[in-house]
């Protein structure tokens, strides 16, 4: 028998047997597969319609391996690029974010790094990242932090479907692995240990990763933080909107009290003081007069509560705002409260907007240093904020009731420091106590 020619061989399949579709009820071929001058009648190629049921086939399997459930719904196709947020500041934000994160859904390299507070967008964002690689065929796991060890726990149990090596293998190993929720975690030693050998081995190996955090980066673990924070391999983001404490054209509504503080309102000419006193008084005025009309390093009012710190602070604070300038307000005490509340999932505010807000204001008065707690974390926060407006040289505005003696050393030697600083001592007695003088002399008068 004779062998067929080229011309003939590339032209086999019109030669080649007939089968005709379940599916379509069209024609497929027996598709001769050419060696070196030689067909191969043995192999099969399936009609469109039967190649378009593997892909389906093939992209449910992705869907079911994807663990999404009913996030399959949360797609780029319906996720607004700006955010749902109203301000312009944090839709450009969004929008950034959002490019980056479709351009690593095309191309996962890397890590992706999010953080924010809940209803941000931050798990509409991992949850498209996932369908889009399901959509172009390459599989990507996602799993809440909470839900992962969960599942490790139970893998434990005799009656488990996946042993537990098995298990946390394949999580180690997945192409793309997408955790949400990291932080929301129980903080067991045992959690802390299969996070830090999941992340090792994945950051080792290079495995493109997500990680979506309710917990701003510097508030985790420090293995943790080291590898999520390193920019030669991780990209980070962080969204989030304004925090609603922050007011900084304008009084928050529960200070009422310090809205009516004005220069126009302060008496420095208290008829119970002493001359030196008064004078003492006048200065720290004139001195926050000087301030408010140009604000310039630092200014340090220290002394007894009710003397007349948070009144002088107050009225920089609202001969800014008449001019129309930004400036900010802040108790101390409530502002690490703040800060702590950030922390919780269902918090609205991101730590790190909200932290970076306060640090880097125009103007920031910090009233009532000294009085919060002195927790190392407390004080790490607050040395934080200082250190950066020192280096920055921004205007600066602090009350306080401490001696230097009772303030860290690595603050106060800031805070005295004349290049930067005037530091003033209000040298006179708490002034509620000259009310509570007038009251009993009124008083007394009215019995005479």
């Amino acid at each position: 028998m004779d062998m067929p020619s080229n011309a003939e061989a590339s032209n086999a399949k019109e030669v080649a047997p007939e089968k005709v579709c379940p599916i379509c009820k069209g024609t497929r071929f027996v598709h001769p597969l050419l060696s070196p001058g030689k067909p191969d009648y043995s192999r099969i190629v399936s009609c469109r319609c039967v190649e378009n049921e593997s892909d389906t086939k093939r992209q449910s399997r992705l869907q079911n391996y994807s663990n999404l459930g009913t996030l399959t719904r949360l797609t780029f196709a319906n996720l607004i690029p700006e955010g749902r947020v109203k301000e312009t500041a944090n839709q450009e934000q969004f929008r950034r974010v959002y490019g980056a994160v479709k351009a690593f859904a095309l191309k996962p390299e890397g890590w992706l790094v999010i953080t924010g507070p809940s209803g941000c967008g931050k798990t509409h964002l991992a949850a498209a990242i996932a369908n889009e690689c399901i959509t172009r065929k390459k599989p990507a796991f996602y799993v809440t932090t909470p839900d992962l060890l969960d599942h490790l726990r139970a893998s434990f149990t005799p009656g488990s479907e996946m042993p537990y090596d098995e298990f946390f293998d394949q999580v180690k190993n997945v192409p793309l692995l997408i955790m949400d929720d990291f932080g929301a975690q129980s903080s067991t030693s045992w959690a802390k240990e299969k996070l830090d050998q999941l992340l090792n081995h994945r950051y080792a190996d290079r495995l493109p990763t997500v990680i979506i955090s309710i917990v701003p980066i510097e508030e985790l673990e420090d293995r943790a933080r080291s590898r999520l924070t390193n920019t030669d391999f991780c990209q980070m983001f962080t969204i989030g909107t304004k925090p609603p404490a922050l007011y900084s054209n304008g009084w928050a509504p529960w200070f009422e009290l310090q809205k009516k503080m004005t220069f126009e309102s302060f008496d420095w000419k208290r008829v119970n003081l002493s001359l030196e006193k008064r004078q003492n008084l006048e200065e720290a005025y004139k001195l926050a007069l000087d301030f408010a009309k140009s604000p310039d390093g630092w200014l340090v009012f220290a002394g007894v509560n009710g003397c007349g710190k948070t009144h002088l602070a107050s009225a920089i604070v609202n001969y800014r705002y008449n001019l129309g300038k930004s400036s900010l307000f802040i108790v101390v005490p409530d502002f690490l409260d703040h800060l702590r509340s950030t922390f919780s999932p269902d918090s609205k505010i991101s730590y790190d907007q909200f932290f970076e807000s306060v640090r880097s204001s125009e103007l920031l008065v910090l009233d009532d240093f000294g009085e919060q707690a002195g927790t190392p974390w407390a004080q790490e926060k607050l040395y934080q904020v200082i250190n950066h407006r020192y280096n920055a040289r921004l205007a600066t505005v602090i009350t306080t009731s401490c001696s230097l003696d009772e303030i860290e050393n690595r603050i106060s030697s800031r805070l005295v420091d004349p290049k930067i600083s005037v530091f003033f001592n209000v040298n006179v007695p708490d002034f509620r106590g000259d009310l509570t003088s007038q009251k009993r002399t009124y008083r007394s008068q009215r019995k005479s």
